[in-house]
């Protein structure tokens, strides 16, 4: 069984120092690619270091809404460096976050925006973050438009309504941890009404750790979990959910599967 992780954060402090050591442990679990997300202009960097020195990942470049108040003209000029390196595959995570509300949400409406303006002029797809601001990245995903790209909705915590709306705006939908809480019902009501062939899989390591290790740490090796307890919402296998899946982060990020 092999497991793409479409979304983790090796690049945080919490891995940067032992990379090696969390890839040889997902490696163990069946995780064998993964597209490391970015943040900012240094996390940004560091992703695209990481894809550079280890062929089973990818990067994604963007600036997250708590860090849109940053963004400037000058970070946009090297954000749009960073997007023509050779081992960057999307642009994300972009979107916004009304719960921490660190930056000023008009702000982070106008960031989300021209970062789908970028992506789409780079022909490369978009990471979606979306926290207690369902309507407005709907209404701006929607008015921009997404479908010459793609894009998909990073950890998707929502009902199978804002399943099925975000569906007809073409994005995937990826699922973290969030999937494997017992209480979790709205979410598990969405996995279960997802088409296999527009999902994808998770850990957003550090964040989001599934059942069994609810508690500890998240690391990029804990997709499998995710992927079991898919798995079980649907009475299926999880060799099926990782094979479908595999493929589909591969031909959404448009990487060769190997």
């Amino acid at each position: 069984m092999k497991i793409f992780d479409s979304h983790t954060h090796l690049n945080s402090e919490e891995f940067i120092d032992d990379v090696p050591h969390y890839l040889a442990r997902a490696a163990d679990l069946g995780v064998v690619k993964m597209t490391i997300v970015g943040s900012n202009t240094e996390l940004n960097q560091q992703a695209i270091r990481l894809a550079h020195e280890y062929p089973q990942l990818h990067a994604a470049v963007g600036w997250h809404p708590e860090d849109s108040k940053f963004y400037d003209a000058e970070k946009e000029k090297v954000l749009e460096q960073q997007l023509t390196e050779d081992r960057v595959v999307a642009l994300g995570e972009i979107g916004l976050d009304y719960h921490w509300d660190t930056s000023p949400q008009d702000v982070q409406r106008r960031v989300f925006k021209r970062q789908i303006e970028i992506a789409k002029a780079h022909h490369l797809p978009i990471v979606v973050h979306n926290r207690d601001a369902f309507e407005d990245t709907y209404n701006i995903i929607k008015s921009v438009g997404i479908q010459e790209t793609g894009g998909v909705m990073h950890s998707f915590n929502g009902d199978p309504e804002w399943l099925k709306k975000f569906l007809d705006l073409g994005m995937m939908i990826s699922y973290s941890g969030v999937a494997s809480f017992k209480n979790a019902h709205e979410v598990h009501d969405a996995v279960r009404a997802t088409p296999l062939d527009r999902m994808m899989v998770e850990t957003d390591a550090p964040y989001l750790t599934p059942e069994p290790h609810r508690g500890e740490q998240n690391e990029p090796g804990f997709t499998r979990y995710t992927v079991e307890a898919i798995a079980k919402e649907r009475d299926t296998s999880p060799e099926e959910i990782a094979a479908a899946t595999w493929r589909n982060a591969h031909r959404f990020f448009n990487i060769k599967e190997s």
